[in-house]
């Protein structure tokens, strides 16, 4: 899957309030500050808007007992659970001793980046990383196989031989292909269909390795693709590079997903031979998991006005691209049956995610007095004209929303950690253990991971806790793709 971490939230498009003349001449900012009745009506609405999100122990606990159930599941048969649990044939991890020039190109939206990573070993560990980022055409979203594969061959092409800096051997490719796939080995995988407004020709039922490598073979691009991975996984793999203790990894973006470390003999589906290390990665796909979760009206609708309906609840309860959406359904009902805002009902409310999350986390950071800042994102995005009460109001609304979204994702950390615990005694909370986030909605939004955080040490308990570390690994998936291609090539290592 695709996550793509939420655009940074800035004050930077915050300006000052302008008031507007009603017809009878008395500004509708000023008719808003007098209206005394306007908290005192949605107060009730915000109770229960609580009451319905609200994530106790008890729901916490279910949460992350029905997630190790379906773990469990999902790893006795396809199909098994909502989890699909894909097997990544990652095998190997990096370990510290990898050496050489290598390539990681990440596709997974109309942009893709390639990277150049040169690892000098245990001493020097990555000595450089160069990037470049390219637009696809949007004519190629919608042309041959050939087309696009042989569009992205000439921009890695270009990109390695910049500064002249190409590697004296074939060079060794770490391919992050985010779209759905379904893998056959660590260097292949067939092509399931296309999303994200991609309608290509010829690709799907095809080998997406096989499609690069053709292409690169007829550009004349002496390189290869020695490892396909989903971009969580090679979060994991550019985290565990750096800590030995790394053992989960969990994007939290605008979409959302996880993976772990997994014994291959507590894998009853896995049918092939096990590796020497008996480990693999397996790929959760956890936006799919949907027991036991505190949903509210406004959770039910926004879902039945998605392309998705009942499918990808846990995504849609906790990920970046769906919570300023939450907030926004509950401030528009709030608005229109208990006058949150006052008599006028801004337009702008009633148009779908035009509050972001970014919005939610800008305005959970205002430290002013009349909470200035809230104030004027309500007004530059939503058109919505407030009072103090009314602010005061709309932050309980962000909380709200946030603190459940980061309770639950806690509560799905634990899940896979008390699986593996279940599995193999003190594997997990007998030591130090480490669980690497990555994500814009897990970095640039504060209060999302001290609840996160919060959560994960109230279920554990604070003995056990303090063995779990929950680590940012910024931009760990790119570095990491670079890192399977080194260990998938002749610099194996065993997990």
């Amino acid at each position: 899957m695709s996550v793509t971490a939420i655009a940074t939230a800035t004050p930077s498009a915050i300006g000052s309030f302008r008031t507007r003349r009603s017809t009878n001449g008395v500004s509708r900012f000023k008719m808003s500050v007098r209206s005394g009745s306007v908290s005192m009506a949605a107060a009730p609405m915000l109770t229960k808007l609580q009451q319905d999100c609200a994530t106790p122990l008890p729901v916490l606990r279910n949460v992350a007992a029905s997630m190790s159930d379906d773990i469990r599941a999902g790893l006795a048969v396809d199909g098994g659970s909502d989890l699909k649990m894909i097997l990544s044939y990652v095998d190997s991890l990096p370990t510290g001793d990898e050496k050489g020039l290598f390539y990681a190109l990440d596709l997974g939206g109309t942009n893709f980046r390639v990277l150049r990573v040169e690892l000098g070993g245990k001493d020097k560990r990555v000595i450089a990383i160069e990037s470049d980022q390219v637009s696809i055409p949007q004519e190629l979203m919608s042309a041959t196989s050939e087309e696009l594969f042989d569009f992205i061959a000439s921009a890695l092409a270009n990109f390695a031989h910049k500064d002249g800096n190409f590697p004296g051997k074939k060079g060794e490719i770490g391919f992050t292909f985010s779209f759905p796939v379904k893998q056959t080995s660590i260097d292949s995988g067939i092509l399931i269909k296309w999303t994200k407004g991609f309608a290509v020709s010829g690709t799907a039922g095809k080998d997406v390795v096989a499609c690069l490598n053709e292409a690169m073979d007829r550009k004349g691009i002496d390189m290869r693709v020695s490892a396909l991975v989903n971009d969580t996984v090679a979060t994991l793999a550019g985290a565990r590079y750096w800590d030995d203790d790394v053992m989960v990894a969990v994007i939290l973006g605008t979409g959302t997903n996880a993976c772990y470390v997994e014994r291959m003999d507590c894998i009853p589906k896995f049918q092939g031979e096990f590796s020497p290390s008996g480990r693999t990665i397996v790929n959760l796909e956890w936006g799919a998991f949907s027991k036991g979760l505190p949903l509210t009206v406004f959770d039910r609708d926004m879902d039945a006005a998605s392309i998705n309906p009942g499918e990808q609840i846990f995504e849609k309860t906790i990920s970046g691209m769906y919570l300023g959406e939450i907030a926004r359904r509950a401030l528009l009902h709030m608005a229109e049956e208990g006058s949150l805002f006052g008599k006028s009902m801004p337009e702008k409310l009633s148009m779908p995610f035009v509050l972001g999350t970014p919005d939610l986390s800008t305005m959970q950071q205002d430290g002013t007095e009349d909470l200035h800042t809230v104030g004027s994102v309500l007004y530059n995005v939503a058109g919505v004209e407030s009072n103090l009460s009314s602010r005061k109001i709309v932050l309980e609304v962000c909380d709200t929303v946030v603190k459940r979204a980061a309770r639950l994702a806690g509560a799905g950390i634990v899940g896979i950690l008390q699986k593996i615990e279940k599995d193999t005694k003190d594997a997990i909370f007998g030591k130090r253990t480490v669980v690497a986030m990555d994500g814009g909605l897990y970095e640039r939004y504060p209060q999302y991971r001290r609840y996160l955080k919060e959560a994960v040490a109230e279920l554990l308990g604070p003995e056990t806790s303090q063995n779990i570390v929950i680590e940012h690994s910024k931009d760990g998936s790119g570095i990491g793709a670079a890192l399977l291609a080194a260990t998938n090539s002749k610099y194996g290592r065993n997990l």
